[in-house]
């Protein structure tokens, strides 16, 4: 059989641009916590198709390049590398997809092992009891097709065994189909369409993690004493305000996840230009929201509000994300303003609301 013992099942991370597979749900589709690289190549229709698609997502790259937007799409370093014209072995399949990478490294040793062997002379009876785990190659039940998928390797390699003598051609092929030639075709399409809208010699000047951080953007540690250099306070608010202390405060603790969905909330894009906060434009801005429930009172006092009143908890923060704009209510304690807050950024994502 093609899954072979202990043989890991790959699980492509994706670049399932267009593939019905990746838009039903399933336990194929992408794994955005490892980054999305591409599939190898299928025939027929689904490959044409493929084709058009990542040409459409390196037009993509390029317009956000040329107008200096973020993408939201956590793309693994393994793709920006190939994008730069880097060639990929068997430590970027690792990156990638590490149950099926691990397992062609430990294959990979044992290939290395069997060659070293020969080329010391050793009787065939010794290299032919290499073991991977203590099994030896045959009864791995390995045959020349991508494990966990139907894909041959090579014509008829699902009725070609996997032994000691063609264990390094098959490390080989597994590692050319996945990260080699059967995706060259994907990222040359990404590539014409990058180039169709930016010259791609310009990339050539970033490393793979420079050229994410324009991409999409970077996250970044926050703190009080950063918020309130980077963020302009006004309509009642100063870096002084009891509110505003409390905001930074609960910033300043926020989770990578958490600061990716208040970006979201508040700029419309999840991560931050290169640079972070500091280069954001516009500039993030904290206004005070008066109190729905004191709205066209002329007796209130604006001051003692903006310092933090009961009267504000009942209600939500709101946002213009064109301008980088929170309308934050003066809640009347730290706790408060974390719920409401963290509520209006998980369920506000949807909404187009005046405020």
């Amino acid at each position: 059989h093609s899954g072979g013992r202990g043989f890991a099942r790959p699980r492509w991370l994706a670049a399932r641009v267009g593939d019905a597979g990746a838009r039903r749900g399933g336990a194929d589709d992408a794994r955005a916590d490892l980054g999305l690289a591409t599939p190898p190549r299928l025939g027929g229709k689904t490959h044409a198709s493929r084709l058009k698609n990542f040409k459409l997502l390196g037009q993509s790259i390029g317009k956000v390049l040329q107008d200096g937007r973020m993408l939201d799409l956590p793309l693994a370093p393994a793709f920006y590398r190939m994008l730069l014209g880097r060639s990929l072995g068997l430590h970027d399949l690792i990156e990638i997809d590490p149950g099926l990478g691990n397992t062609l490294r430990r294959l990979d040793a044992a290939a290395n092992e069997i060659e070293t062997m020969k080329r010391e002379g050793r009787p065939e009876s010794e290299w032919r009891n290499v073991t991977v785990d203590g099994v030896n190659i045959e009864d791995l039940c390995l045959t020349f097709v991508i494990p966990g998928a139907s894909m041959e390797l090579i014509k008829g390699g699902s009725e070609v065994g996997v032994n000691e003598v063609n264990l390094r051609e098959y490390v080989d092929t597994i590692v050319d189909a996945c990260v080699g030639s059967g995706v060259a075709a994907y990222f040359e399409s990404v590539r014409t369409g990058l180039e169709q809208v930016v010259p791609l010699a310009r990339l050539q000047m970033f490393n793979e993690s420079e050229l994410e951080a324009v991409i999409c953007g970077q996250g970044e540690q926050w703190t009080p004493e950063m918020l309130t250099e980077c963020i302009t306070f006004d309509h009642g608010y100063n870096a002084l305000s009891p509110p505003i202390k409390n905001f930074c405060d609960i910033l300043s603790a926020f989770t990578p996840d958490q600061q990716r969905s208040f970006m979201r909330f508040v700029t419309g894009a999840p991560r931050l230009p290169p640079g972070g906060l500091a280069s954001l434009q516009p500039r993030l801005t904290v206004v005070c929201k008066q109190p729905s429930s004191t709205v066209g009172l002329s007796s209130i006092d604006s001051a003692p509000v903006a310092a933090g009143t009961p009267l504000a908890d009942g209600d939500l923060p709101s946002a213009m994300t064109c301008a980088s704009y929170l309308k934050l209510p003066p809640y009347s304690c730290k706790e408060i303003m974390l719920e409401r807050l963290t509520y209006a950024m998980s369920e506000g994502q949807g909404s187009f609301d005046l405020s």
